[in-house]
Parts: structure tokens; C-alpha cells; sequence
């Protein structure tokens, strides 16, 4: 009714704000609202503010639009009073419905799955991803606060490690933890008078495509590919003008598909790359320089929170024994559901 008060289509739509709850998912709410509605926003949020969220909503829509995030919001909001229904339907949502009965239920058979494919289309190896890990855990060392700082370990540790789901062995999925992280976001003015020298938020791209697998444009790129370029576009960059990278890693395969995806190397050709590469602070383009939620944990959403953290302290040069040499931007990625829920940040020191 509201698109055809407004005399728009569905695929004029590239925002989405939702209310906090939809029956049968807990979290990922904007992506299974998108799912139900074939939508693919550039910007999805939640607002909850009880009688106030339907207005909350609008300024946060028009906020959105005037940051170039996108350029059409839906914002809806919706309830049952029907006595008979349940807080689930097990009937009408698509991973109940498509994926859950053919044995798909968790997040490591899914991600298995994005890795199983990208094997089977490019012949990644498992020696391969195993990089990713010994790599992000060889720059733990340098990080106290990581879960394993201390504990090195070689590629053949992680494959002998056990299979937890095929091809993904224990050593290349996030160990969870207990933790929090925190930033905080004020104007450029306001920033200036800080006692701290800022870091600028240059570019920020964001896309949701889908909540279940199954509903999946595809399994071997993901909706950062437009999210990254979004954000290199803002910022007037390109991949040759990073400095570092601090990029989501709940799995080894994030990593190869997101180096990919940010156009540091050919799609497919991440494997090659990821042995090739040095993830070290001496490196040309260091990678996860605290570790990574692979080598420091994941403290459930604030593990993501601590890649921001991360390339904060780094372009501040206040990262101390794992400081990088005058870096001036970085490239900041989050993930959501199964590579469903993309964002990616740029992000640049005082001199940018």
C-alpha cells in the first residue's frame, strides 16, 4: 500500500528500518524482513523506541539518504493479535522451510558450504586457508588482550586439528569469549578539540541480500564486493591506497572471499594470494594486526566492534609493540549471518 501510495516499485527500495522483533529470528531481523520482501538494501536498521519508533524512524531514514547511503528508505512496522499464533513458524521462514530439513542448520555447515563451493570452482586448498589462521595467530603474539597471545601455531596444526564441518577444521572457526568494545562517533568540529588526534570516517558502504543460505544471490562473492565499492567510492580511493586491513574473520573463508571482494586479487585467486602474503605489521598490506577474531576471540557482536578498534588505535599509532609504520587509511569490514549482512568501512588517520 505504500509503495503504491507512492507510485514506486519494490526495486526503488534500497533502505530498510524495521522494529526490533519478527517472530521467528531473534537477530538478523532487517535481513529476514529483506528475505520475505525481495529486497537488497544499501542500509538496513533497527530502531526500538517503544511509541516513538514509527518517528525515530523517519529522521534516521532521512539521515541515511543524506549520508549517500542510500536513496529510498522503507520503514515498517507490524504486530498479530491473532490468539493462536506462536512466537515461531516453523512453516514460512525460508531456512526452516529450505534449509533446516536437508540437515542445513548453523552457522558452520553454512559457512562449510561457501568453502566447499569456493574449492570447487577455483581448487582453493585447504592448505591454503590454512594461512589465514597461522597467519592472524602469528600477530596475536605481538597482542597481550588476545585469547591466544602466547600459543603460535603452523599449518599443519590447523590441519590435523579436528574436522568440525567439511572442509572447516576447528583452528580456522572463531573460538567465542567474554568481552566487550566500545567507540565513539562526534563531528569533525567537535573532533579537532579532542585531546586525541581523530580518525575520519571516509567512506562506508553497506548491502543485505539475504537471511537463509539457501536464498543466496551466490556463495563465492559477497554483497561486500558492492559494499566495499561503495565505501572506496566515497572515500575516492582504491585498494592501492589501504594501508591495512582489519577485516572480519569468523572463518578462514571470509578472509580469502574478502580480499577477493575488496579487489586485492582476481576472484578465485585468493588462495594463491593468501600463501603469498605476509599478514605481518612489516608487510606491504598487514591483515588483522591484533589477531583477528580467529587468534583473539569473539565476544559475540563486540568481536566485530574490535576490528574498528583496531584500526582506531593503529592509524592513532597507539598500537604499541604491533604498531604499523605511519599508516594512513584502513579498510574495516563487518559480517553478519552468513556473508548476508555486509559493511565496510574506510577509515583515515589526522593527515587524511
Amino acid at each position: 500500500m505504500a509503495l503504491k501510495d507512492s507510485g514506486l516499485a519494490p526495486s526503488d527500495i534500497d533502505g530498510l528500518i524495521v522494529g526490533p522483533q519478527v517472530g521467528e529470528t531473534p537477530q538478523h531481523v532487517p535481513a529476514t524482513v529483506a528475505e520475505y520482501l525481495g529486497l537488497q538494501p544499501r542500509f538496513a536498521d533497527i530502531v526500538d523506541l517503544g511509541g516513538a519508533t514509527g518517528a525515530g524512524m523517519v529522521w534516521r531514514a532521512a539521515a541515511a539518504i543524506s549520508a549517500g547511503m542510500c536513496e529510498t528508505v522503507l520503514c515498517v512496522l507490524g504486530n498479530t493479535r491473532d490468539p493462536g499464533s506462536v512466537t515461531r513458524s516453523p512453516n514460512r521462514n525460508p531456512i526452516r522451510e529450505f534449509d533446516v530439513p536437508y540437515g542445513a542448520s548453523g552457522a558452520n555447515q553454512a559457512y562449510a558450504m561457501i568453502a566447499q563451493r569456493h574449492m570447487a570452482e577455483f581448487g582453493t586448498t585447504p592448505q591454503q586457508l590454512a594461512q589465514v589462521p597461522v597467519k592472524q595467530r602469528a600477530n596475536a603474539m605481538l597482542n597481550p588482550a588476545a585469547v591466544f597471545h602466547g600459543k603460535p601455531i603452523a599449518t599443519d596444526d590447523v590441519l590435523n586439528s579436528p574436522m568440525v564441518m567439511s572442509p572447516l577444521r576447528l583452528l580456522e572457526i572463531v573460538m567465542p569469549c567474554g568481552g566487550g568494545a566500545a567507540v565513539i562517533v562526534t563531528s569533525s568540529d567537535r573532533a579537532k578539540d579532542m585531546e586525541k588526534a581523530p580518525v575520519y570516517v571516509l567512506g562506508a558502504g553497506e548491502r543485505v541480500t539475504h537471511r537463509a543460505l539457501s536464498q543466496a544471490p551466490g556463495l563465492t562473492t559477497s554483497p561486500l564486493a558492492p559494499a566495499i565499492s561503495d565505501a572506496y567510492s566515497m572515500a575516492g580511493i582504491g585498494p592501492a591506497d589501504i594501508d591495512f586491513l582489519s577485516i572480519y574473520d569468523c572463518y578462514s573463508i571470509v578472509v580469502a572471499i574478502t580480499v577477493e571482494d575488496a579487489g586485492f586479487c582476481a576472484k578465485g585467486e585468493s588462495g594463491a594470494w593468501l600463501e603469498a602474503h605476509d599478514f605481518s605489521i612489516n608487510s606491504k598490506l598487514p591483515i588483522n594486526p591484533h589477531g583477528g577474531q580467529l587468534a583473539s576471540g569473539q565476544a559475540d557482536l563486540a568481536g566485530g566492534m574490535g576490528h574498528i578498534v583496531e584500526a582506531v588505535r593503529q592509524l592513532r599509532a597507539e598500537a604499541g609493540e604491533r604498531q604499523i609504520t605511519d599508516p594512513d587509511i584502513a579498510l574495516v569490514t563487518g559480517n553478519g549471518a552468513t556473508m548476508s549482512e555486509e559493511v565496510a568501512l574506510v577509515l583515515g588517520g589526522a593527515n587524511t
